[in-house]
């Protein structure tokens, strides 16, 4: 059996050595592992090999030894809030904290919180980690604040019980990160900017920025009469450096419509149960020149009627008014 030993007091183990046919781990039925000894001229260990021995121990512990309660959970958490990362530990036999050691770590290398028998201990932390962790211990929960691109992966929690000698491992569980950001509204936008003419080429850009996991790709809708055509273009992603966030722009190049109102949107695809996100349409209504010289031939001429009827009719309305006024004065004459 393997014996942990507390870190403030660090010494080398080395175990009595086990049959070679004997899986690592493991012991044949019926034959007892060696005991632990101690090294008297063991050398105090670093602070990395500290952590070391403290992820060493969570392998082991994993590994062999028996009662142990492991599950695996999805978390996922948005970028830049507190992702909260359950030990799912019901403490059913009401063990008190200041008897309880409770371990978090991130991969094999990670320690990311340690509660020392109800007080929290910050001496192995990994640096990145420093301030950004509490434990709730009534819920058995740890908040990872600001949480990043960067926390994203498998967390481990194990918890220890101090009983009458060494520390024996009651509970382990695990749990995955995924972290989300939400992408901005796609957005059109025309290069270069300017009047549309008939038959030119009509150069469009698609964006959408601070973005995470990396979408799928992005659609150009194109839109007229009843009818919509999708066009997959080469997507363009780029990542920040600092943030680990996602831009991605797309491009489009088409013939200016014309003689038809045309309404061009991009649909951004993202992953998993994400869905998708849709620009506000570019409506474009262009005439084409021969359009606009048949409404210069049919609009001229019916112009000109319409004018010269309303010429026509002031003329009528002139004389008949006069008409009227030449009766009423012929009336008004003494006889």
């Amino acid at each position: 059996m393997w014996r942990y030993v507390p870190l403030q007091t660090p010494r080398i183990l080395r175990r009595a050595a086990i049959p070679s046919n004997t899986p690592p781990g493991r012991q044949q039925p019926g034959k007892a592992v060696g005991p632990l000894r101690l090294l008297s001229s063991a050398p105090i260990l670093t602070h990395k090999e500290s952590i070391m021995e403290i992820c060493m121990f969570f392998l082991h512990a994993i590994i062999i030894f028996p009662g142990i309660t492991a599950s695996g959970h999805q978390v996922k958490s948005f970028f830049n809030h507190t992702a909260y990362l359950s030990c799912y530990f019901t403490n059913s036999q009401k063990t008190d904290v200041k008897d309880l050691r409770v371990f978090w770590q991130k991969g094999a290398a990670e320690v990311v919180h340690e509660v020392y028998y109800g007080q929290e201990k910050h001496d192995n932390l990994s640096p990145k980690y420093i301030n950004r962790t509490k434990m709730d211990m009534d819920k058995w929960t740890l908040q990872l604040l600001n949480a990043g691109i960067m926390d994203e992966g498998q967390y481990t929690c194990i918890i220890q019980h101090r009983d009458k000698g060494s520390p024996k491992v009651i509970h382990t569980s695990e749990c995955s990160l995924s972290i989300i950001a939400n992408y901005s509204q796609p957005e059109i936008t025309q290069l270069p900017t300017g009047e549309l003419k008939p038959k030119e080429n009509l150069n469009l850009s698609c964006s959408s920025s601070g973005g995470y996991p990396e979408p799928r790709q992005m659609i150009w809708l194109i839109s007229y009469e009843n009818t919509t055509n999708r066009h997959i273009h080469h997507m363009d992603v780029s990542q920040d450096t600092v943030t680990k966030l996602y831009n991605v722009t797309s491009k489009l190049n088409i013939t200016v419509p014309t003689n038809v109102l045309t309404n061009i949107s991009c649909l951004l695809h993202l992953r998993e149960e994400l869905g998708s996100l849709v620009s506000a349409p570019l409506a474009i209504e262009i005439q084409s020149e021969e359009m606009e010289q048949v409404k210069v031939n049919f609009f001229g001429p019916l112009i000109a009627a319409i004018i010269l009827i309303t010429i026509l009719l002031g003329f009528v309305i002139l004389k008949k008014n006069r008409n009227i006024s030449s009766t009423s004065q012929s009336a008004s004459l003494p006889v």
